[in-house]
């Protein structure tokens, strides 16, 4: 039986619940966390995890949520939102939101756990590959991942010397809701080829420095799947007509 205990934020759905479903089968104690509470906690009822309601962007707010888990061995933090649009549109107000729902939840996630992590213990950020290559209409978004990669790598920097791991899977698209409103067909992967590696991050050797893993659909080739045409891109299709 595994007697690791998991924390995974934007644990209602998506990535962060794929992630949590394969560490319970894995045996891991999983301890969910989202804003919402109703989703919340029905992922947690459907895969077997325990729950708690708390806004990842929310510095106090989060301390206090988690401050009953007095360790923690395994974060993967998942929390965050693909919104935001073309820079001379968008509003300073939906900047900040999308800052801190992606960025500023590296920190809040990150002050909140420390202090119950111990040699061994290992810190996963869900980034994105916009990360690397910024996306056109998601200047806010692309700041925030290639944010989060910086942030973990410094953090990685910082926390080794107490024998905790950091680590960064960046997924190119993933076919998940927040896909939905992407305006053109893509090749994506799944929720559950993110969440494999994920698991698979906490069985490497303590001894290895893996900074980040990055997750891309095959295109060509007898393992291409097809590309997943978003709700968005239909409907824009479908006013072509």
């Amino acid at each position: 039986m595994n007697s690791r205990t998991a924390l995974v934020t934007g644990g209602s759905g998506g990535i962060g619940k794929a992630c949590a479903a394969k560490l319970c089968e894995l045996g891991y104690d999983v301890v969910l966390s989202a804003r919402r509470e109703g989703p919340l906690r029905a992922a947690a009822e459907e895969i077997g995890a325990r729950y708690i309601a708390a806004d990842a962007s929310d510095a106090v707010g989060f301390a206090q949520a988690i401050s009953p888990m007095q360790t923690v061995d395994l974060v993967v933090h998942a929390a965050g939102t693909l919104g935001g649009t073309y820079a001379r549109k968008q509003t300073f107000e939906q900047w900040q939101s999308i800052i801190s729902a992606n960025l500023d939840s590296c920190f809040v996630v990150t002050a909140a756990v420390l202090p119950r992590m111990r040699a061994g213990s290992r810190l996963v950020f869900i980034s994105s590959s916009a990360a690397h290559q910024p996306m056109m209409a998601r200047t806010a978004y692309s700041a925030s991942k290639a944010g989060m990669n910086a942030f973990a790598r410094a953090l990685a920097l910082e926390v080794d010397r107490d024998g905790i791991a950091v680590h960064i899977v960046t997924p190119g698209p993933v076919e998940t809701d927040m896909l939905q409103d992407v305006p053109f067909e893509v090749d994506a992967i799944q929720v559950s080829d993110v969440a494999e590696a994920v698991a698979w991050l906490d069985t490497v050797d303590p001894s290895v420095d893996l900074p980040e893993i990055r997750l891309n659909a095959v295109r060509r080739g007898p393992f291409a799947r097809e590309p997943v045409m978003p709700s968005e891109a239909r409907r824009r299709a479908a006013q072509q007509r």
